[in-house]
């Protein structure tokens, strides 16, 4: 016998049971971004491999190890988006959108790595992106850090750090790269291997190590913030006011990096601890040179994305999980002339009451059966349809999650006496 056909390792199917969560948090989402005036973007999830070497950089680890990559028919080299930040600028560049224009967009969808899968980390994983373009004060900055706060209040969610960074423009970064390398080097025999490799390559990526036995040399490094000029200190300090003016409390973190070359001063992560090793659930930051670095016209930008896996995660260790989307009622019909006005009858109450959730039984079956499929889709009510009942122009109502009695309601009134109890 032929062996059954897995998912692929560490990609994932969200199962019925599972995807009212997902519902309930990207719905949420969605209505924070509305409010404040951000519009839906979608990009391919392909792209040409060049896009992603040019913006995240050749000695990230996203490029180096972990993307997928591959020929295609006409020897075009093309990768799964590791992010969705390079694919949105792409667009944006490609369609005119950064014309003296200033763009507020969001995205969502999957997002492809090749890492070591464990909880919250998986090979296909799924975000949802927010970008602003056009504006270079601290102020959008502020923004996108209160429109986070607004998701986790929206959500219920508690116990989120806010960590905040600046890593000063690309210029400033070149002298203090070139000041934590001699330190780095000085102290070369307490580097790991990881950090021995990236010494040369990308040195402040050393700076987000998790080796506790580097600990100490890394807190002893020096700070970019010696390095930044009167501009990038006002930028940041600004923010940091902003912050304290709307209550959202902070620490500002000088290791923080971010694993991306194209950021540039603030950078801001939200963490916990509910989540083990995997404790950053949404990151981001500015990255003024990006649009121009890929042929556009210098242009600001900001923006962040948040692991919806890590949020459900999150979410499902609340004291109190939110509602899953359950039918509102199922309509249990038996008897052949039941099972065809049943389907009238739905179509009906589908029409006048446009919110309704309503389950119909389909393939027949003893009441029994159908009664037990009804309480087992979590509906609210059974709407009990039998050749007795419809030769009377009634139907039953009967309330699957208290113990109150049944109810018999005309047919003709079935509409309105939904419409009052839910």
């Amino acid at each position: 016998m032929a062996k059954n056909i897995q998912a692929i390792r560490g990609m994932h199917d969200i199962l019925p049971d599972q995807s009212g969560r997902w519902l309930f948090l990207e719905a949420h989402i969605m209505e924070v971004l509305a409010r404040y005036g951000y519009q839906e973007i979608r990009t391919p999830i392909a792209e040409m491999t060049e896009l992603f070497r040019r913006s995240i950089g050749d000695v990230t680890d996203i490029v180096e190890k972990e993307m997928y990559t591959f020929e295609d028919r006409n020897g075009d080299s093309l990768t799964l988006r590791p992010e969705g930040t390079a694919g949105c600028v792409r667009a944006g560049i490609q369609n005119g959108l950064f014309h003296n224009q200033i763009q507020r967009l969001w995205y969502r969808g999957p997002m492809f790595r090749h890492e070591r899968p464990q909880k919250g980390r998986y090979r296909q994983f799924y975000q949802m992106g927010v970008e602003a373009f056009g504006l270079e004060g601290p102020d959008i900055d502020l923004e996108m850090v209160a429109i986070t706060r607004r998701f986790w209040q929206a959500l219920g969610l508690e116990g989120l750090q806010l960590q905040i960074n600046t890593l000063g423009t690309a210029e400033e970064r070149v002298l203090y790269r070139e000041r934590l390398v001699a330190y780095l080097s000085d102290h070369r025999k307490m580097l790991d291997e990881e950090s021995e490799r990236r010494l040369q390559t990308n040195p402040l990526r050393i700076l987000d190590s998790k080796n506790p036995q580097m600990r100490e040399l890394i807190e002893q490094a020096p700070t970019l913030m010696e390095y930044l000029n009167r501009a990038s200190k006002s930028h940041f300090e600004l923010l940091c006011a902003g912050l304290e003016s709307l209550g959202i409390e902070y620490i500002v973190n000088p290791r923080l990096v971010r694993g991306l070359d194209y950021y540039t001063r603030t950078v801001f992560e939200w963490v916990t601890d509910q989540l083990g090793a995997q404790g950053t659930v949404c990151a981001g930051g500015r990255y003024d040179g990006l649009v121009e670095q890929l042929g556009g016209r210098a242009t600001p930008a900001v923006g962040f994305a948040i692991g919806l896996e890590r949020l459900v995660l999150l979410l499902e260790q609340q004291p109190e999980l939110p509602a899953v989307s359950a039918p509102d009622a199922y309509l249990v019909m038996v008897g052949e002339a039941p099972q065809a006005a049943g389907i009238t009858l739905a179509e009906g109450l589908r029409d006048r009451l446009p919110a309704l959730r309503l389950l119909c039984h389909c393939g027949g079956g003893s009441f029994k059966s159908q009664f037990k499929k009804a309480d087992r889709s979590g509906a609210r009510y059974a709407l009990i349809l039998g050749e007795e009942e419809l030769s009377r122009g009634v139907i039953g109502v009967k309330s699957l999650r208290d113990d109150s009695a049944q109810q018999e309601v005309a047919i003709a009134a079935l509409a309105e006496h939904l419409r009052t109890r839910l």
